[in-house]
């Protein structure tokens, strides 16, 4: 009877009464495999993934005098443990430490032979301080036709008995480091296989074991190793080792050991919003042409002039403290292609520096010239995603190209109501089925190709109407000035429409190039700027984008008198001596206008970038361009009060 009882009451324990802890070892964690899709503010490499148009910020309700897009709030985090160990992937955010470090040379491509080039190792040293890891970048790369393949290796571990290695030298063959500690020197020079070239040897140091570090020891150990080609900075987080194993000498660049300490995620952007008085600012930057060498300049009287690409980051830094946008719009052809672009990594490293050094959220487009050198679209976005304040999307896998994106602007104020859209589309490089006489060389320029127009009518359908003019939730934005300007407006101006729009792609559309629309007031045609200095930039290929996606996207569904489109304006670069606005069936076309001294230009045509100034909560919107020399051009009112009416 007793056993009966006993079993019965384990079984009401079991089944009835016992409520188990799921425990950490329930959470769901996230491997290596998904860190692309997951946004991390500290353990990521990339600092904003998914849906760039939808960033929800919170609003501190015990805090109403702090800024809603200055909040910021716990996010998921990757589980590094899962990351691999065998796998170079340099933006992971590793936070495991290298046990060994060596350097091989091969004959052979160790691409198509990795064993045969691999170090000697046995599964007993791989168990202990982990398999051998190659850094896929080869330091003879400039070395010559004859030069071996020569690429570092490294050993990564979790185990916490391993001593980790904590600084590394670059020394001559006759020099050994100072600095106390264990120190040990790879055998193999960095130079081996270079004709003439004093022999440059890697040192590195040990440390303690993992498990005994400190929190600070272990946020300073080596976590990364890459190859950076040319003189140029870094990747964002990585530190150059001097000398450099391959030094600049004519047509030769150089080529640098770069490394990194610790965990250093890139900052993200804020959300984009207006100020509390009701403006917001973009810079367009066109047409930078970087290569990996520091550029050389072109069609310029500009005296001296060398170094084109450090110049050219030095003029827009300079326009970026004169103008203090609040979005910096890259509007393709960031890299010069034409085999000048063969790293596009150590390119892409360099390009937006003047904005990412003053914490300025940016975004680009992709020019004709941006993929010409072997770096595929797609994983140009990952690196760019990878850079500090970027807003970079790659968009849909189903949509033509790649890069077509939407970002809005928010108000101030706690509704953070959506005032601004921007659209962001890949114009393409070439159309194919274009080549040469001899079938080497494409000859026509691409398009926005059918699957585009699609998207872009289906991202607008999907904006909500808002109540326009805009008013901010409470006063307090604006004060009397908010209220003064309620006065002035009469109840029949407010109306139910989409936020206005404005369109950024490369490669301009035919209807660029139409005949302008006449300003009803002077007759004259709506036309502004420098143009006619070169070829038509458009391609002569057509979906009919103007046609059937811009001229189809109203700012309200309602018909009849009154209802516009929703774009305003369409921003393109491409053209570098070209920079007009040109109203067509009620539509700006832009161009941006040369903004490098390493892209082509003409004597007498100063360098420019084109500014608009987005004002009224989204309701006008003014452009102009900065020259070079600090002139104001051009300075003209394109959608709102004071622009041309329709």
């Amino acid at each position: 009877m007793t056993a009966i009882i006993g079993f019965s009451l384990l079984l009401t324990w079991i089944f009835i009464l016992y409520q188990p802890n799921p425990g950490p070892g329930s959470i769901q964690k996230l491997g290596w495999q998904s860190w692309e899709v997951v946004s991390m503010s500290n353990d990521s490499q990339s600092p904003f993934q998914g849906d760039a148009t939808n960033l929800e910020v919170p609003t501190d309700p015990e805090t109403p005098d702090v800024d809603w897009w200055n909040v910021t709030e716990p996010e998921p985090q990757v589980d590094s443990s899962s990351f691999p160990l065998d796998v170079w992937a340099p933006l992971l955010p590793h936070t495991v430490g290298l046990s060994e470090i060596t350097v091989t040379q091969c004959r052979i491509n160790p691409t198509l032979a990795e064993e045969l080039c691999a170090p000697d190792s046995t599964s007993e040293q791989d168990a202990i301080k982990g398999k051998w890891v190659r850094v896929r970048r080869d330091l003879n790369l400039e070395g010559g036709y004859l030069s071996p393949y020569l690429n570092i290796y490294y050993r990564r571990t979790r185990r916490q008995d391993i001593n980790l290695i904590t600084d590394i030298q670059l020394l001559a063959d006759n020099e050994e480091p100072s600095a106390p500690g264990t120190w040990h020197k790879v055998t193999t020079s960095l130079r081996a296989g270079v004709f003439r070239a004093a022999p440059l040897y890697l040192w590195y140091r040990t440390g303690t074991t993992a498990g005994e570090m400190t929190a600070i020891e272990r946020s300073n150990i080596i976590t990364e190793l890459d190859v950076l080609y040319g003189e140029d900075v870094p990747w964002y987080g990585f530190e150059k080792l001097e000398p450099p194993t391959m030094p600049n000498q004519g047509n030769v660049e150089a080529t640098w050991i770069t490394y990194r300490r610790g965990v250093k995620p890139p900052p993200r952007a804020p959300p984009l919003h207006f100020s509390r008085s009701g403006k917001f600012k973009i810079m367009q930057v066109a047409d930078l042409h970087y290569s990996v060498s520091q550029g050389f300049c072109r069609d310029t009287d500009r005296k001296p002039c060398e170094h084109s690409d450090n110049l050219t980051t030095t003029l827009v830094g300079k326009a970026i403290e004169a103008e203090k946008p609040d979005l910096v719009v890259f509007s393709g052809d960031q890299l010069n292609g034409q085999q000048t672009t063969w790293d596009p990594k150590s390119v892409l490293a360099k390009f937006a520096k003047a904005v990412t050094d003053r914490g300025i959220p940016w975004a680009a487009v992709f020019g004709n010239h941006d993929e010409e050198d072997g770096m595929p679209k797609d994983e140009q976005i990952m690196l760019m995603k990878g850079l500090p304040y970027s807003l970079v999307d790659g968009g849909p896998k189903d949509v033509y190209g790649v890069g077509n994106y939407v970002l809005k602007v928010l108000s101030a104020d706690s509704s953070k109501t959506h005032l601004l859209t921007l659209y962001f589309l890949d114009s393409g490089a070439y159309a194919k089925g274009y080549w040469d006489f001899f079938g080497f060389i494409p000859t026509e320029y691409d398009w926005i190709h059918e699957s585009q127009i699609d998207w872009f009518l289906q991202q607008s359908s999907m904006i909500k109407p808002i109540e326009r003019p805009f008013r901010p939730d409470s006063t307090k934005d604006l004060g009397h000035v908010w209220n003064t300007r309620q006065e002035q407006i009469a109840p029949d101006t407010r109306r139910l429409a989409k936020p206005n729009a404005l369109m950024f792609f490369h490669i301009p559309l035919q209807e660029a190039y139409a005949e302008a629309d006449s300003d009803p007031r002077t007759h004259n045609a709506l036309d502004v700027g420098i143009h006619g200095q070169e070829s038509p930039g458009n391609a002569k290929g057509n979906a009919g984008f103007y046609k059937n996606g811009v001229l189809k996207a109203m700012e309200s569904e309602h018909v009849g008198k009154g209802n516009a489109l929703e774009v305003k304006v369409i921003g393109n670069g491409h053209c570098h001596i070209t920079e007009n606005c040109r109203r067509v069936k009620g539509v700006w076309n832009c161009f941006g206008g040369g903004g490098s001294y390493s892209g082509y230009g003409k004597v007498g045509f100063d360098r420019r970038f084109r500014i608009y100034e987005i004002s009224e909560y989204g309701e006008t919107i003014r452009t102009y361009k900065r020259t070079e020399q600090d002139e104001i051009v051009d300075d003209m009112i394109l959608a709102g009060k004071g622009a041309p009416p329709l």
